[in-house]
């Protein structure tokens, strides 16, 4: 265990055997036999119960593709007409919190692979695409962020991200789901490694509540990453979470989330531009970004600024942290950025001729 590393009574994880002990309602224990000859199970934890032995037992709607062995598919009614399918080599992990269930893999092709309830979260190859980009966007656009709130995000790579930012004084992190970050550091400490800033302070709770208790105008910025803005009837349409992310911004404050990609039409972006617009009242815009492994390639992010005490110009960094050495502040990363630079900021904003239009509607 590393120094400072949180103990967390209620589960252990026994990476090396592949057993996993969940002191709650149940015991998962998942062994190395559930691998076939190839690396490769067949066997998923998502909707199945668990049998005598404490082994969880397969059904039909395993990820790992039932037609085609040791390929994971990921299919939605949100991109019908296609699946996006990835070679399984091993693996590494499977279990099921109070909240949701996980699995990691490797890939042939993307290293690890985390997937929760059955959809791809990330991949080692290019999860600097997204976590970058949803941090940098917003903290570069202000002049000097001191105080940053990320809800989700329990992965930690946000935080990697923005430890980076020597002017930040004070972190806090909202996840819901503790064994979430426990199975991270594990399995992607290059990536959980934000949680070694002493500026960090984590509160396992749900996001909303804290929202509810904070402190009016409190933060420099608030960071999204804890569901996703596609599934229309969300509480995040209602608007009353956006109401809560706003009063908690400070003035000038930016609230940055993950808002999908624009090459899916039946998606809820431009309710979300507008519901955005109606609240925050302030400067708000879209950018978007290459993430090889999700679907379509592309995920997007909206930006929004309380109205005071002026409109913010998301499309020029005003706070720039592209041109840093070896030698300079990388926070608790273990190496400068790999995909966000001060052109790629701007570049994120110039929308296609399709959204411009579907946005303006």
């Amino acid at each position: 265990m590393e120094e400072g590393e949180e103990v967390v009574s209620d589960k252990t994880l026994l990476i090396e055997d592949l057993y996993v002990n969940v002191q709650k309602e149940e015991t998962l224990a998942i062994s190395k036999n559930l691998c076939h000859e190839n690396g490769v199970s067949a066997e998923t934890d998502s909707d199945r119960t668990s049998g005598d032995d404490g082994r969880l037992e397969s059904d039909d709607n395993d990820p790992i593709h039932p037609q085609i062995p040791g390929w994971f598919a990921e299919h939605s009614p949100l991109w019908p007409g296609q699946a996006h399918f990835m070679k399984v080599e091993k693996i590494l992990f499977q279990g099921k919190s109070q909240y949701q269930s996980m699995m990691v893999f490797q890939s042939s092709a993307y290293g690890k692979v985390f997937v929760l309830d059955g959809a791809l979260q990330l991949t080692e190859k290019d999860e600097c695409a997204y976590q970058e980009m949803i941090t940098h966007l917003p903290l570069c656009s202000l002049p000097n962020p001191q105080k940053v709130l990320l809800i989700g995000g329990g992965d930690g790579g946000i935080l990697r991200e923005i430890s980076r930012h020597s002017s930040v004084l004070h972190i806090d992190i909202c996840e819901i789901d503790m064994m979430l970050i426990d199975v991270y550091k594990e399995f992607f400490p290059d990536i959980a490694i934000g949680y070694e800033d002493s500026r960090v302070n984590l509160h396992v709770m749900d996001g909303s509540k804290f929202l509810t208790s904070a402190q009016r105008g409190t933060y420099d910025a608030i960071i999204v990453d804890a569901f996703d803005p596609i599934w229309q009837g969300h509480e995040i349409f209602e608007g009353s979470f956006l109401k809560l992310v706003r009063e908690a911004l400070r003035p000038g404050g930016i609230m940055c989330i993950q808002a999908e990609s624009l090459w899916f039409p039946s998606l809820s972006i431009p309710k979300l531009i507008a519901n955005c617009r109606h609240i925050f009242k302030g400067s708000v815009s879209y950018a978007w970004t290459l993430v090889p492994s999700y679907p379509s390639g592309t995920i997007g992010f909206m930006l929004c600024s309380t109205e005071e005490p002026c409109d913010v110009d998301f499309t020029h960094p005003i706070n720039p942290i592209d041109n840093v050495d070896a030698n300079n502040h990388h926070g608790v990363a273990r190496g400068p950025l790999n995909f966000y630079n001060s052109e790629v900021h701007s570049a994120a904003f110039c929308l296609p001729s399709f959204a411009i239009a579907r946005n303006d509607d």
